[in-house]
């Protein structure tokens, strides 16, 4: 059996995450746990950004807010934001 990969938080997911409301915080954890131990879930939606964003991905926590993430290495996935999707690939990051 393989362990998961880490998770790292930045600092700007942390403050995010915090402003977020009580059920969308309860929400992340639950599609953090699910990102860990398959990044491809189809529950999450997860997908490769482009332009800009190129470096990133995000996933679904709902279907209105969003989670921006990298891949830190092949082993370590960092969370970068939490927003509104219709703010979050508007944000810097």
């Amino acid at each position: 059996m393989h362990s998961l990969p880490p998770i790292r938080y930045s600092k700007t997911f942390v403050k995010s995450l915090a402003k977020m409301p009580k059920a969308v915080q309860e929400k992340t954890e639950q599609a953090i746990l699910l990102l860990q131990s398959d990044p491809a879930h189809p529950k999450l939606h997860t997908k490769k950004l482009s332009g800009s964003l190129a470096s990133f991905y995000s996933f679904r926590v709902s279907r209105e807010y969003r989670v921006v993430f990298r891949l830190a290495s092949r082993r370590i996935i960092e969370l970068m934001l939490i927003a509104h999707r219709k703010d979050i690939y508007r944000k810097h990051l």
